[in-house]
């Protein structure tokens, strides 16, 4: 049995009896006691009533200073949960000679209280039959919502540009197999829609309607050569040719194919892919917002890819040749050029270029090297040869991208900004607060602007929370020193003096000739370790 209290008779005065739980029971809790007390306008002793609760072991009977003048019924507590779900009852016996109350009577607890949905009947029935007093039981809970599940697309291509090439068994890259293009046959299904599921609206106890979150909708976007069924929920291939997914719509096209990009053929702007068989010459250029395939050699021209761009003899630039891809760029030597890869950097040779990577930058194959220019990436930079004899300037950068730096920026500026506001507004309500505190007026003028002065501390303050935790979660990403992390150069081969090496904000440049190293950040620094 769970422990109870009650008030009984003695001497003409109030006395609670106090009963201990028994068999493993539930004690009461000493709030509802005094709560009760409280309620009923009994006077007692505080200290004295704690003592005796807590040497608690058998039933005791604690005398009060009230007179027992009345016979009090059974007294029901109704607590409903903050987010109205649920209902707990708690019922104390009545006064020593009073009454129980009846069904009815207890019923218009709940209805007082404005409860009138979710009773679970058989506890009800079952509290009334047993009366566990002092204990607090659920008797009514709420229906939640239903919740639906949004709107779903799979696609059944790869929508990952990232397509690592070939390696050949001695170490090189094998140009001609890179596997790099998402054919598509006639028929073939491209892409499913699962459509949204709404969901259903639940009550709480008091009647009210909850409103499940909405859902996310979803359509299928697609360009010219695909068929989409009745429902709106396939895409199908009308064609023999490539497919992909670019800004959240699914295009089909027949690779454009030419043999050299020069006089004959002009320049190139297309919606799918292009293979150029032989050469790009000088001064022309090509788009393809799928990917770029060349398999002779790059001049001095632009090259600009939604996804890849693959140069099986690769490209001397003239120092106006451009590389722009929104995925990979896998090229045999890099010369006088610019290349910007969304993805990852691969080439056998890097020789005066300005080069950056999404991901990681390259260059392994049988020359390996990286002399002159600039070369970026955000996570690792592999090189055999970093840098030459003559102190060609060479700058190797990795670690946070320009984005990433910017935002960093951005929120320290916003941080510093929104504290000297509340260096100016926080001591004036401070100074309100100890005036009120202290009984002096303020005349109302000086009230409103109190109020409008604390509603724009709360503003500032939540936006100050909200930029210092942004801030917070880049800041894995600016401090780490695991060498195993992003942000390290390593070098298989020889670094030559006059290299610099910078990694996040902090930078290095190497004094001596050494080989086989990896730099990484550490302590806040730039630290050379063994591989």
């Amino acid at each position: 049995m769970n422990g109870y209290f009650q008030i009984v008779q003695q001497n003409n005065r109030c006395c609670i009896k106090l009963v201990p739980p028994t068999d493993g029971g539930t004690p009461f809790k000493p709030e509802d006691l005094t709560e009760y007390l409280s309620i009923k306008n009994v006077t007692y002793d505080l200290k004295a009533l704690f003592a005796t609760l807590s040497n608690l072991s058998e039933t005791v009977v604690f005398p009060t200073n009230t007179p027992f003048s009345t016979k009090d019924s059974e007294y029901c507590k109704v607590s409903c949960a903050p987010d109205n779900m649920s209902v707990s009852v708690m019922m104390v016996p009545p006064f020593e000679g009073g009454s129980t109350m009846s069904k009815e009577e207890f019923m218009r607890e709940f209805s007082s209280r404005g409860i009138c949905f979710g009773f679970d009947v058989a506890a009800i029935d079952k509290f009334l039959k047993e009366r566990p007093y002092c204990t607090h039981v659920v008797l009514v809970k709420g229906q939640p919502p239903v919740q639906g599940t949004d709107a779903s697309i799979e696609y059944f291509f790869n929508t990952d540009p990232r397509v690592k090439p070939t390696l050949n068994e001695d170490g090189s890259v094998d140009f001609f197999n890179l596997n790099t293009i998402n054919h598509c046959k006639q028929g073939d299904l491209l892409a499913k829609l699962t459509p949204a599921v709404h969901g259903e609206y639940g009550t709480n106890v008091k009647g009210e309607r909850l409103k499940p979150r909405d859902v996310k909708a979803a359509i299928l976007k697609f360009g010219h050569n695909i068929d989409i069924n009745e429902e709106k929920t396939e895409l199908r291939s009308q064609v023999n040719g490539h497919v992909s997914l670019i800004e959240g719509k699914v295009f089909v096209s027949n690779v454009f194919e030419v043999e050299n990009v020069d006089n004959s053929v002009g320049n190139i702007d297309y919606d799918g892919s292009v293979r150029v068989n032989g050469n790009v010459c000088e001064n022309f250029s090509v788009k393809a917002k799928g990917s770029i395939e060349v398999r002779g050699v790059v001049e001095g021209a632009y090259l600009e890819a939604g996804e890849n761009i693959t140069i099986a003899r690769g490209m001397n630039g003239m120092h106006k040749g451009v590389l722009k891809a929104g995925g990979n760029i896998v090229t045999k030597f890099l010369e006088n050029a610019s290349a910007t890869a969304g993805g990852f950097l691969e080439s056998e040779s890097i020789l005066h270029c300005n080069v950056s990577a999404g991901t990681d930058i390259k260059v392994t194959g049988k020359r390996g090297f990286i002399s002159g220019g600039r070369a970026c990436a955000t996570n690792c930079i592999e090189v055999k040869t970093l840098g030459s004899e003559m102190g060609t300037d060479t700058v190797v950068e990795v670690g946070m991208d320009t984005k990433v730096k910017a935002a960093v920026q951005d929120l320290q500026k916003k941080i510093v900004e929104i504290n000297k506001q509340l260096t100016t507004i926080r001591p004036v309500l401070e100074g309100a607060k100890q005036k009120l505190s202290q009984g002096i007026k303020m005349t109302t003028p000086q009230l409103m602007q109190i109020q409008q002065l604390a509603k724009l501390n709360n503003a500032l303050t939540a936006e100050l929370n909200k930029a210092t935790e942004e801030l917070n979660g880049y800041q894995g990403v600016m401090d780490t020193d695991d060498p195993n992390s992003k942000g390290s150069v390593v070098v298989t081969g020889d670094v030559f003096p006059g290299v610099k090496i910078c990694i996040d904000d902090v930078s290095m440049v190497v004094k001596g000739a050494v080989k086989y190293c990896r730099f990484i950040k550490q302590a806040g620094d730039v630290k050379m370790v063994a591989i």
